[in-house]
């Protein structure tokens, strides 16, 4: 039973956090959404701050398993990272890239928070370099980087026009890119 809870919690953490902003949603929120009474919330979680950590290394796992799917189902290249992007903003519940969001909502660049979410960045930029290297490209590290900076401006871009157009335009940027130093 105590298994559930905590997947309810974290279920309704994850929803709520998205939709709506860290700060937004209270405890009170969470378990009245989840159904899980509050002994129980502080049985699994020492408080908020844990339960966001703990969602979002969780969502950190399932964004990279799901980027790495989507483009070997879209031939394996490092531009089909944008073709996924675009699947991705067209959605209708897209609400911008939650480690974006998380660390303009802390602002503090020493939270625990603000650390998963730099961490998760850096664990995109290396899976990109990866395929900057399998893709022959010299130089694919710092590649990676520049890649990594179409992403997050796609990203942003995209919750701004509601749309698949930035990762289009940025798969352009990086074609380009590509293919003055190939």
């Amino acid at each position: 039973m105590g298994t559930r809870a905590r997947e309810r919690l974290l279920a309704a953490a994850e929803d709520l956090f998205y939709a709506e902003g860290i700060q937004a949603v209270g405890v009170e929120r969470l378990l009245e959404t989840s159904g899980v009474g509050r002994a129980s919330f502080y049985r699994h979680f020492a408080g908020k701050d844990e339960l966001v950590e703990t969602v979002l290394s969780s969502r950190g796992q399932q964004w990279r398993r799901l980027l790495a799917e989507g483009v070997a189902r879209r031939g394996g290249g490092p531009l089909a990272v944008f073709d996924f992007l675009a699947d991705r903003f067209a959605r209708e519940d897209y609400r911008g890239c939650a480690f974006i969001n998380a660390m303009a909502e802390v602002g503090d660049a020493d939270a625990a928070v603000y650390t998963l979410a730099r961490q998760h960045k850096a664990a995109v930029t290396d899976y990109l370099d990866g395929l900057l290297e399998e893709a022959g490209h010299a130089g694919h590290a710092e590649l990676a980087e520049q890649l990594m900076l179409l992403v997050d401006g796609a990203l942003v871009a995209a919750l701004r026009e509601r749309g698949p157009a930035p990762a289009h335009r940025a798969k352009k940027i990086a074609s380009a890119l590509l293919a003055s130093v190939h």
